[in-house]
């Protein structure tokens, strides 16, 4: 089985390039993030063309949305608000064996890494002390979950081009990188990227827009992630970003990250 998540930023301008890469990778489950559509326009059929036979998703005007297109059956959907606020950043379902699978975006948080003159920092911070208080209530490491999404944090030195420049930038700050590391380790979860890239290399998912080439700068952090808990560990395959899709016709600022399991 297959799960891809990427940021698509607008699904309706880029639904060209999930057919893309539903061509040329086929992933069996597709976790989308920034739809930016509000559900009355949602291309469904255009995506259940490509296979999709079952979709599910939630999404507003020009902002957020998340959807999952899955050629598994998907069942107790649920669409949670998070930190009480009613964003469209949250989407899940079981698949057949049981397993849950969660979709996330979780928000960007401004330009400046203080709460006190940032309300979107601060947004950011509950967003994920959040779920970590509502995965130790809902979860447990013995259960089959899967998180995967747009986490906004780039949480390892090398998951960044520069750690030491970077490190007050929203994305790596420690506040951010600390939250994170909570939520990971409350379940054991597993990070499937660095399951299988040493946390010495390199490896991003996402190149700003500002780069005029982003290759040659390669200024990139590693923003987007796939997670399962420690009872899918042993069915963990293998792992890719898909970086050229960078270099996609109108591309997202994000690269697909693929996650096989047995």
């Amino acid at each position: 089985m297959k799960i891809a998540t990427w940021n698509i930023n607008s699904v309706r301008l880029r639904a060209g390039l999930v057919n893309k890469l539903t061509q040329e990778e086929a992933p069996d489950i597709l976790c989308l993030q920034e739809t930016k559509v509000q559900d009355a326009d949602f291309p469904y059929d255009q995506l259940r063309f490509m296979g999709y036979e079952y979709i599910i998703f939630r999404g507003e005007k020009s902002y957020n949305g998340v959807a999952i297109l899955s050629k598994i059956p998907l069942a107790n959907v649920e669409k949670h608000e998070i930190a009480g606020s009613k964003d469209t950043r949250h989407i899940s379902a079981l698949l057949p064996d049981g397993t849950a699978i969660h979709n996330f975006y979780i928000p960007a948080g401004g330009d400046e890494p203080d709460i006190n003159i940032n309300p979107k920092y601060k947004f950011k911070l509950d967003f994920v002390d959040y779920m970590n208080e509502w995965f130790g209530k809902t979860i447990n490491a013995n259960d089959k979950a899967i998180i995967v999404g747009d986490f906004n944090i780039a949480p390892m030195e090398h998951d960044v081009w520069s750690s030491k420049q970077l490190k007050n930038v929203v994305s790596h700050t420690e506040p951010e990188i600390t939250r994170l590391n909570k939520l990971k380790e409350s379940l054991n979860w597993v990070d499937a990227a660095r399951h299988f890239v040493s946390e010495d290399e390199k490896l991003y998912s996402w190149w700003s827009y500002r780069n005029r080439d982003w290759k040659k700068s390669n200024r990139g952090r590693r923003l987007d992630h796939i997670w399962t808990t420690p009872a899918l560990k042993e069915s963990l395959k293998s792992h890719k970003v898909i970086a050229s899709a960078r270099d996609w016709e109108k591309p997202s600022d994000h690269a697909p990250v693929i996650v096989e399991l047995f």
